[in-house]
């Protein structure tokens, strides 16, 4: 199969050439498999395979793009999509700046993040998965509901400017477990993500499911008066604050947009705490990594902050011609960031509980709805869920109703940080939409934040 795909780029590079058209190819192949419980059963089970290919022609400053729903066999329809970007471009307006073409100086094929067993995982398997992970947990009131998704994912990429391709395979999984009560309408839930089958481990996902569930039955639940509290961020709600910076925090283009809350004239400066540590790390495979970007330059570890200082801005190659700036690699459909853990020894929630606490803290694995209030200040707001728990100075755990944060990401990872844990997870922030693209971040199991306020709680689940 992959030389069928390299051989059909070839062939649309020649046609394109052979009409005087100057383009670039983008193949994206995805099989995708997912199993969904609702209500303790199975609700859908189902896979696809899709081909998409996006063609991108050029005329000086102009570029037009033209994506097609396709199949390796119908070269002549791709052909036709070569036509009618061909024809687009010529009545598109020009940029303000001049788009680059890339050149690829030879032929990259990179197959390090796949892994054909979980490639190859069958449905007897994700059910067997699921089986394992909540077996004994479900009663009357209490119902599962959840994903397994995986797949396989093909980019390929070749221009008119150079006979050499760049491809692309990787593998996945994202499992999410819910456990949720009729009656009550409380829910807590466990997250695994996977690169390869023997990450799997549904053994782990039932160990937090059920120290959950024994808090949320028996623990007393309450409303949280407003103010300000220590807060402890799991894994999952890490992983959404940081993927939000990666937006509105060292994007070059944001930042010359006016989007982003970290100026041009503070790289250099400290802006987080020194403990908060950010790279770009194409080698970690669990972050489903790009070895280069789609514009040929390889990449390797990009230090974002150090010690909470401001190292570089990320930089696509268009917003680096639009801006006049040096693209930095990152021409990819997403980035493997890695935050460096702590000196905290705490992998697990239960051990999380047990630490000696001379304070009340609130923890908050998930962050949901998260939205921006205001870019250019840090500012977001979210709401907790699944399974946030009040532990109390006395070594007693209540069961806290949701409550809303909106804060600025420069005070979460800025001098308020009080600790990092030094084990580390796996958070994966995949999209459920559009074309396949698997994506995690490593970050620390958790956090713990100080002073952080509650401007909005509950008074019921």
């Amino acid at each position: 199969m992959k030389e069928l795909i390299l051989q059909v780029l070839r062939d649309l590079r020649t046609y394109a050439l052979s009409k005087n058209v100057e383009a670039t190819f983008f193949y994206h192949e995805e099989e995708s498999c997912l199993m969904r419980f609702a209500n303790s059963a199975i609700s859908l089970n189902t896979n696809e395979h899709l081909i998409r290919l996006e063609i991108t022609a050029f005329e000086g400053r102009k570029r037009a793009s033209y994506e097609m729903i396709t199949d390796l066999n119908k070269l002549d329809e791709m052909k036709q999509g070569v036509d009618i970007a061909a024809e687009m471009v010529k009545h598109v307006q020009p940029l303000n700046y001049q788009p680059t073409v890339p050149v690829y100086w030879e032929t990259f094929i990179d197959e390090s993040v796949f892994d054909a067993a979980l490639a190859g995982i069958a449905s007897e398997e994700r059910l067997e998965y699921f089986n394992q992970a909540v077996a004994g947990l479900e009663t009357d009131e209490i119902k599962l509901s959840g994903i397994f998704s995986s797949g396989v994912s093909t980019t390929a990429q070749i221009n008119t400017r150079s006979e050499h391709l760049q491809y692309f395979k990787s593998s996945d999984a994202q499992i999410s477990i819910v456990l949720a009560h009729i009656s009550l309408k409380w829910e807590v839930i466990a997250e695994q993500s996977a690169q390869k089958k023997t990450d799997l481990n549904p053994l782990g996902v039932r160990r937090d499911l059920t120290f959950l569930l024994e808090r949320y039955r028996h623990d007393t639940p309450q409303q949280l008066p407003l103010g300000r509290y220590n807060i402890v961020f799991g894994s999952a709600a890490i992983g959404d604050l940081l993927n939000m910076m990666n937006y509105i925090g060292f994007s070059g283009g944001s930042m010359k947009r006016g989007f982003s809350f970290i100026a041009g004239d503070q790289v250099g400066q400290k802006v987080f705490s020194d403990k908060f540590n950010l790279t770009d790390d194409p080698t970690r495979l669990e972050t489903f990594p790009f070895q280069r970007d789609h514009m040929g330059i390889s990449r390797k570890l990009f230090p974002i902050f150090e010690n909470g200082i401001f190292n570089a801005f990320t930089w696509l190659q268009d917003d680096a011609d639009e801006f006049g700036a040096s693209p930095t690699g990152h021409t990819v459909m997403h980035k493997s960031l890695v935050l460096g853990g702590g000196d905290k020894e705490v992998a697990t929630l239960e051990e999380l509980v047990n630490l000696p606490r001379e304070n009340d803290l609130l923890y908050i694995p998930f962050l949901h709805y998260m939205n921006i209030v205001n870019p250019s200040k840090g500012l977001i707001t979210a709401s907790s869920r699944f399974g946030a728990l009040l532990l109390k100075k006395d070594g007693s755990v209540a069961v806290p109703y949701n409550v809303r944060i909106t804060q600025s990401l420069l005070d979460i990872f800025g001098d308020r940080l009080a600790w990092l844990s030094r084990p580390q997870a796996v958070n994966n922030t995949s999209m459920s939409y559009g074309a396949r693209n698997p994506t995690a971040i490593v970050v620390p199991a958790f956090i713990q934040v100080n002073d952080l306020e509650i401007s909005h709680s509950n008074s019921t689940y």
